[in-house]
């Protein structure tokens, strides 16, 4: 099942409909504090928690409610959202006596929008059943701009009335809204979109410098090959990051990392054959340990371009 969601985002509205669910948001990072002011936006009720004071202040200032523990963030929510870097992080905010199936309402949803492994999901939401806690797995593409448009692809895994129930919070943040499976499919899917994603930015990377070299006028160029079959919506976020240098980080090399091995430890797991995702999986790698870790995915340019011979 899918929706597309206006993409027209919404006004803020002062209160809240008293039959909107209460929202606790952790994780206010690059992704997270955009998305929880959208949910703002679109009216709800948001409390969030995360480590750092000025995420939390700039949640204040958008008109939502900073929680001074996780547990106090949840207790009185009837939808939980997760946003954090990675599967500890995950088990870290979600297991354990301050942790959100200790501290959460029963009958709370637990909707888990970081990327992780396929198998992190698929635990979570057996523990969490035992205590009457209902989950989600619904990580999310697009990217920091995605983000703050509120245009995110949302692959999401769990049970069809969990999806229902969560359909129109998700549609204030997202425009693509796909149930994929059970639980963790919403992961395998997000596994396989960072495939794809990596191995188009190191085409474009590559392309790069192969027109630079040639002489070609790059803006021109990848205007035309962006017109055609060679176009992507990669290339489209990414461009201005190729033209300009800028390596300001949307979404980290160091998240990418991440995300590779998750890719490529499922595949090995169901027998699958990657061989172009894990040269890219190695390229990632390499430029994380030359110290480019915190640029944006886009930096992979540096990599080609230090191949090629050029100093970066």
């Amino acid at each position: 099942m899918s929706t597309h969601a206006d993409p027209a985002r919404p006004a803020r509205v002062d209160s809240p409909h008293p039959t909107q669910p209460r929202i606790a948001w952790i994780g206010l990072g690059i992704m997270g504090s955009p998305m929880s002011e959208n949910l703002l936006k679109a009216g709800y009720s948001v409390t969030g928690y995360t480590l750092e004071q000025d995420k939390l202040d700039r949640l204040a200032a958008a008109g939502g409610t900073a929680a001074p523990s996780l547990a106090e963030a949840v207790k009185d929510a009837d939808v939980v959202i997760t946003m954090v870097p990675a599967s500890p992080q995950v088990e870290a905010i979600a297991y354990g006596p301050d942790g959100i199936l200790d501290n959460a309402k029963s009958g709370a949803l637990l909707i888990d929008m970081s990327s992780i492994t396929p198998q992190t999901s698929i635990d979570l939401a057996k523990v969490a059943a035992d205590k009457g806690i209902r989950v989600l797995d619904a990580p999310v593409s697009g990217g920091e701009a995605g983000a703050i448009e509120a245009v995110l692809s949302i692959m999401v895994g769990g049970e069809q009335s969990d999806f229902d129930s969560a359909l129109p919070i998700l549609e204030a943040l997202g425009r693509t809204i796909v149930l994929c499976g059970p639980h963790g499919s919403g992961q395998t899917v997000k596994a396989a979109n960072q495939l794809i994603v990596a191995v188009n930015i190191q085409a474009c990377a590559e392309a790069v410098v192969f027109l630079e070299k040639s002489g070609v006028n790059l803006q021109a160029a990848l205007d035309v090959l962006n017109g055609g079959l060679a176009g992507s919506t990669v290339l489209t976020r990414k461009k201005d990051n190729f033209l300009n240098r800028d390596f300001t980080p949307g979404f980290r090399i160091d998240l990418h990392h991440k995300d590779m091995g998750i890719v490529t430890d499922a595949a090995r797991n169901v027998g699958a054959a990657l061989p172009v995702g894990a040269v890219v999986a190695q390229l990632v790698a390499s430029l994380r340990a030359q110290g480019d870790g915190g640029l944006d995915h886009s930096a992979l340019l540096r990599s080609v371009e230090r191949l090629s011979g050029t100093q970066v």
